[in-house]
């Protein structure tokens, strides 16, 4: 094994012994007080403990979905970005929906301290969870109520982009919402699991299949990732850390695209930071007219 693949060290010239790295702190032992050991996921076919489950456990795990989706989808991230910076450019909206838990994607990208300022999320109560979780849930699988969401939002398909978020990417909202921007002619991203909508046996088609780029969270069918034992539900969603990071990443992405080209990106600041009243204000009040939630 050499240095390159990053489990070694070379001590002085190549001709020493390579001295193995210390493992990260999430492989080592984390509670020396209880004895518990916590860390990496246990190998694949080994039996459940108790110890599996733990936060250092559930961060290991969590770790290596994220890090396969940064690298596996890095081609469809830039291909997102690439239609976000276009949109960017001809002064148009990146228009953001996922409903239930995944309305939390439209209030991550909007209004959002080192986020883009041409963003519109699609919020609708009824959708989200303040107002009903339940009925949010029930809403999302029955047919028939994207018109009436999208109504009031611009959606002008010359100029704006839509992606949804949808972590199974087959309950008959999400998937009927990007149907209708569709129609409307704009361009649609996805970030889902594949594996997921592939393990789901209810007809109808599902948003990868719709979509113009498709960002695949990797994350399990179910969502969980650690096993609480026989007869127990798993633990741990992923798809809302892993979701949210790929989303981050098609905005950092679609603005460094504008930059590449001469233009100048518009970015909200930290209200903390100097000159950021102002500054924050002048964007919002150019958006005001386009963006209902400001």
């Amino acid at each position: 094994m050499g240095a390159a693949d990053g489990r070694y060290r070379l001590h002085g010239h190549s001709r020493h012994r390579p001295v193995p790295l210390r493992r990260p702190l999430l492989r080592r032992r984390a509670d020396r007080r209880s004895g518990q050991v916590s860390g990496a996921a246990p190998a694949e076919g080994a039996a459940w403990s108790p110890q599996d489950v733990t936060a250092s456990g559930y961060a290991a795990r969590v770790q290596e979905v994220l890090g396969r989706a940064l690298a596996e989808e890095l081609p469809a991230v830039r291909r997102a970005a690439e239609l976000v910076a276009r949109s960017f450019a001809e002064k148009g909206l990146f228009y953001v929906f996922g409903s239930g838990h995944s309305h939390i994607f439209g209030e991550e990208a909007f209004y959002r301290a080192g986020g883009a300022v041409r963003v519109c999320p699609i919020l609708k109560p009824a959708h989200m969870l303040h107002e009903g979780a339940v009925r949010s849930t029930v809403l999302e699988r029955e047919h028939g109520h994207a018109e009436a969401l999208l109504a009031g939002y611009r959606l002008d398909g010359e100029r704006d982009v839509l992606l949804v978020a949808s972590n199974s990417g087959a309950n008959p909202l999400p998937v009927e919402v990007a149907q209708a921007a569709k129609a409307r002619g704009l361009p649609l991203i996805a970030i889902t699991s594949r594996r997921y909508a592939s393990a789901i046996s209810r007809p109808g088609p599902r948003l990868h299949d719709i979509a113009d780029v498709v960002v695949d969270n990797h994350c399990p069918p179910g969502d969980a990732l650690v096993e609480l034992g026989p007869g127990l539900p798993s633990a741990g969603p992923s798809s809302s850390v892993v979701g949210l990071a790929l989303l981050d990443a098609i905005i950092v992405e679609a603005l460094g695209i504008q930059i590449r080209r001469g233009e100048t990106p518009e970015v909200f600041m930290s209200a903390n930071m100097p000159g950021a009243a102002e500054h924050n204000s002048e964007a919002a009040r150019r958006m005001s007219d386009l963006v209902p939630h400001l």
